[in-house]
């Protein structure tokens, strides 16, 4: 009976998917010890407590999971925006680093986690915005400001130069929504809201 019960779950399971235990409890009354059976015959990756992954393989190895589906089960909720603070290289105002962390701005964790071999911090935010605009991620960036490499004064100044290039509402929008007091200070200064 346990070999059917196991056969069961193996097949249930599919290659690039993300499982959360209580994803199979219905599926074997001696759950854990079966988890530890596929983790081991290598059917099952076990990624963080209580979240497993069914390996796929590519031409290159075994092909990660998909980021999306990854963080949705980890989380629980599709509340939530990743990114990498590389992209704040895309602004043209100085940044020129490379990081090897993924942010993932959500409502749930907060602090530095990995996932499959990769490096996540997590933020919790009240507010999490749905997608990456230019002004969403210059917020981010003033939001971040004092953890970059760069020289923080010298980036101010090339913000301020560029702030015309933003979209005014746009841009006081998200940092109102998605900024720090700091951020919302910077970005009011910048775009003439509030006097310097």
């Amino acid at each position: 009976m346990a070999k059917n019960t196991l056969d069961k779950l193996r097949k249930h399971l599919k290659p690039g998917q993300v499982y959360r235990r209580r994803d199979l409890t219905d599926l074997s009354t001696n759950l854990d010890r079966h988890l530890k059976k596929l983790v081991e015959e290598g059917s099952l990756r076990k990624l963080q407590r209580g979240l497993y992954l069914c390996p796929e393989s590519s031409s290159f190895g075994e092909a990660p999971a998909e980021e999306n589906e990854l963080l949705k089960k980890f989380l629980r909720s599709d509340k939530f925006l990743a990114y990498s603070p590389n992209t704040f290289n895309s602004l043209g105002l100085g940044t020129t680093q490379l990081y090897n962390t993924r942010t993932v701005l959500n409502q749930k964790r907060h602090g530095p986690f990995l996932l499959n071999d990769r490096r996540y911090f997590f933020h919790r935010k009240l507010n999490v915005p749905k997608k990456l605009t230019k002004e969403v991620l210059l917020v981010e960036m003033l939001n971040n400001l004092n953890k970059l490499a760069e020289d923080p004064d010298a980036l101010l100044d090339n913000v301020q130069s560029q702030i015309s290039s933003y979209d005014r509402k746009s841009l006081l929008t998200a940092a109102a929504k998605f900024g720090t007091y700091s951020t919302q200070k910077k970005v009011s200064e910048f775009t003439g809201a509030v006097s310097a």
